[in-house]
């Protein structure tokens, strides 16, 4: 089975006879071999968290994120390559400074998405490129759609979701994810909710340290991106800790029942 791509693999630009394109195949790993990034979609706006995993103990953890603001009404949350993600974030800007200044008017969330999710796929035709090692997360207001989100998957998909998880423990955060109600859930809860689920899913004796990096637009936010307030980051960390603890309790007590 490992000679399966040999061959079909040197370029986006080759389908293998089963029709895999085996760099999209590999640009999707990289993403799950990256933290772990949640969106969910509320009633009163988008909610963008981050598993931001510092690298090294001598790292300013505050040097770098991977939540972007593209526009005052948008923002991207980048799972996966790093400097990958940074291109989409300028792209992003690129259109939607263009769009309004040629339309007088804020680009909406399903032209950005779809302009991005061409970029991306346009890097899946050409031999001498390479797709984006990215699945990025996309939240936008504006006066048509109103709240809206996103994802990005490094073949150019691109789907409106109500909540998503992409990276590393992306398929126990969505198990998690649709247990919600979203036609109730508020951004305040939606914020400790991702908390809860990125602290519950972080592996501490497999993973690296994390820092959480949360943002949203809201009507809190009087409809734009931005980092949530302090005094609700740090009450989404201690609940975030809360369930990592009661986590950790629950497998106490499975081990102990088995013995």
């Amino acid at each position: 089975m490992a000679s399966v791509g040999v061959g079909y693999d040197l370029g986006a630009s080759t389908y293998s006879p089963a029709g895999r394109v085996f760099q999209v195949e590999y640009a999707e790993k990289a993403v799950k071999s990256r933290g772990t990034v949640i969106g969910i979609c509320c009633k009163d706006g988008v909610v963008l968290g981050v598993e931001k995993i510092v690298q090294s103990k001598m790292l300013v953890a505050s040097s770098y994120k991977r939540i972007y603001s593209l526009s005052k009404h948008a923002g991207l949350a980048i799972g996966g390559v790093l400097p990958d993600g940074r291109q989409l974030v300028n792209r992003g800007r690129e259109e939607a400074s263009s769009y309004k200044k040629n339309f007088g008017v804020n680009i909406s969330g399903k032209v950005l998405s779809s302009r991005i999710a061409m970029y991306v796929h346009a890097y899946t035709e050409y031999w001498h490129l390479r797709p984006f090692g990215v699945s990025c997360l996309l939240s936008t207001y504006d006066d048509t759609d109103g709240y809206s989100l996103y994802m990005i998957e490094p073949s150019g998909e691109c789907y409106k979701y109500y909540g998503i998880a992409v990276g590393k423990g992306s398929q126990q955060a969505r198990v998690e994810l649709e247990k919600i109600d979203f036609t109730k859930l508020k951004c305040k809860d939606a914020a400790k909710k991702i908390a809860e689920i990125i602290y519950t899913i972080h592996d501490e004796t497999k993973d690296k340290p994390f820092e959480l990096e949360i943002t949203w637009i809201s009507n809190e936010s009087k409809k734009k991106h931005g980092f949530i307030p302090n005094d609700l980051y740090k009450e989404c960390i201690k609940a975030g800790e809360a369930a990592a603890a009661d986590d950790d309790s629950d497998d106490d007590d499975d081990a102990n029942n088995a013995d």
